[in-house]
């Protein structure tokens, strides 16, 4: 299952306004137990850009403010499903490489 977090937050100091969220979404999976234990992982960070309104009546202030909430807003610009659908796709080419690299001596 991946997991989605809020880095921080860019704001203007004026009215509280969150004009920049920094994200990133993480998952990992670890195959066999013990000492054969092998944990793959990918992740994927981004940035997404906001223009606040304080007159608007869904306006949040920012000491307010939770990571759901901003999560909510991230989730508007970036496709959710697709970025965990790419963060599973490379841990399943790390399980399953095509390719490998090395000498043969």
């Amino acid at each position: 299952m991946a997991t989605w977090t809020i880095g921080t937050l860019e704001r203007e100091l004026a009215d509280g306004g969150v004009t920049v969220a920094h994200w990133r979404c993480t998952e990992e999976e670890t195959v066999g137990t013990g000492d054969d234990a092998v944990t793959y992982s990918a992740s994927s960070y981004g940035t997404v850009g906001f223009t606040p309104d304080p007159t608007a009546p869904d306006y949040i202030a920012y000491a307010d403010l939770t990571e759901a909430d901003v999560l909510g807003w991230v989730w508007e610009s970036v496709d959710k499903d697709a970025t965990e659908e790419s963060l599973a796709a490379k841990i399943e080419a790390e399980k399953n490489p095509t390719t490998a690299d090395g000498v043969p001596w």
